[in-house]
């Protein structure tokens, strides 16, 4: 995205061109035995045109080791659309994500309409299902209990509600299927429950506006409700302890306009500002992710290889912490982020280096580098980790 638009995807196309042409070779579909998956692992979606699943071990000083591919039985969509660069084409949060007992991965079939459930055994991933998504494009996941709903972004973007059983198995709702506020021109980016699953938000990026949907007893999601975001191009977000909802802000990619802002979040679907746009001084801030504490929220900039830190107060007041808390590099491209389930770590997809960068959380909320590993496909999103 260029100017207003896609702005997580402004980092300068001449800048990849040589990782574009080295994608084309992309990985293989293996499927490697993964030792001991239950005991730590970080996985991140290829995205090709084969789908698959890359399975990183985790070792106890958090370290990873490539382990094993594992096919979604779909296609993925690697190639970012006209005008835009290739190092981040989904140009979402929440492509790949864990169910809360860590039993099942669900990922985005971009280029196939659909999306996949994979079991997470000690010795690999397992395809449990594959459903279409209810659209054109799906790009984002969200799940609360056995209740997971999926963001279409292609032709008129909508969000489409299935249930989960014990199994793995999906099932889709008919009658669930919402627009979206700002219709054709909405760019999404991400979909999410609140902590509590009586609210359901959606981040419009083109319109910059964040649609809110709620529950009734026994009713699908109702709305949208349209929020205006207090910064422009809001992106992703997450949620702290206290329900308070943090939302990266890429500013149509402005050099060192990156934001973010903190809302309350009310019943009927509106969203109060407690923080708003509080710099981070860097380039297209896209990913949020929250420490289990509810204390340190961390943002990538894409634009300008760098993570950020905040500190999260008790009622949701946001401040900046370490504009550069840690560092991928030049032409890294930060994009998709994901704690450990203990928050002792942070793992960055780099796709500029299709690689993952392992950081220590500290703490003080601080980042310590542990590393940095290879072997990914150009055009990997999403990553998730356990």
């Amino acid at each position: 995205m260029m100017g207003k638009k896609r702005s997580c995807r402004s980092v300068i196309f001449i800048l990849f061109l040589a990782l574009a042409v080295l994608g084309a070779a992309a990985l293989a579909v293996n499927p490697t035995s993964a030792q001991s998956l239950r005991s730590g692992a970080v996985y991140v979606m290829t995205n090709q045109v084969a789908n698959a699943v890359a399975v990183f071990k985790r070792a106890p000083d958090g370290s990873l080791t490539l382990s094993g591919m594992f096919s979604t039985g779909g296609s993925g969509n690697p190639v970012a659309e006209p005008g835009d660069p290739p190092t981040d084409p989904l140009a979402s949060q929440g492509s790949l994500i864990l169910s809360d007992d860590n039993r099942f991965l669900f990922a985005v079939n971009a280029g196939s309409n659909e999306f996949s459930v994979l079991s997470i055994e000690r010795s690999g991933l397992n395809l449990v299902d594959k459903v279409a998504s209810g659209g054109t494009r799906p790009i984002s996941l969200t799940l609360h209990k056995n209740l997971l709903y999926v963001l279409n972004e292609g032709g008129t973007p909508n969000i489409t509600a299935f249930l989960v059983n014990n199994q793995g198995k999906l099932s889709p709702l008919p009658g669930s299927t919402r627009t979206l506020a700002g219709g054709s021109a909405a760019d999404p980016a991400q979909v999410g429950f609140s902590p509590d699953g009586d609210l359901i938000a959606v981040t419009e990026k083109m319109t910059n506006i964040i649609d809110t949907y709620t529950f009734g007893a026994g009713e699908f999601a109702s709305g949208p409700i349209p929020n205006p975001s207090h910064g422009l191009t809001p992106f992703g977000f997450a949620y702290d302890r206290r329900g308070h909802m943090i939302v990266s802000e890429a500013f149509g990619g402005a050099p060192n306009q990156g934001a973010a802002s903190s809302y309350t979040v009310s019943e009927d679907g509106t969203l109060n500002v407690v923080s708003g746009s509080v710099r981070d001084f860097q380039t297209a801030a896209c990913w949020v992710v929250i420490t289990n504490s509810g204390r340190y929220a961390f943002v990538s900039n894409t634009g300008s290889g760098a993570v950020s830190s905040y500190e999260i107060g008790p009622g949701g007041s946001l401040s900046l912490r370490n504009s550069a808390a840690g560092n991928t590099g030049p032409g890294s491209a930060p994009i998709d982020m994901a704690l450990d389930n203990g928050s002792r770590y942070l793992y960055v997809l780099a796709a500029g280096l299709q690689s993952v960068a392992s950081f220590r959380v500290e703490a003080d909320g601080s980042l310590t580098l542990i590393g940095v590993t290879g072997g990914l496909p150009f055009g990997a999103q999403g990553i998730a980790a356990q």
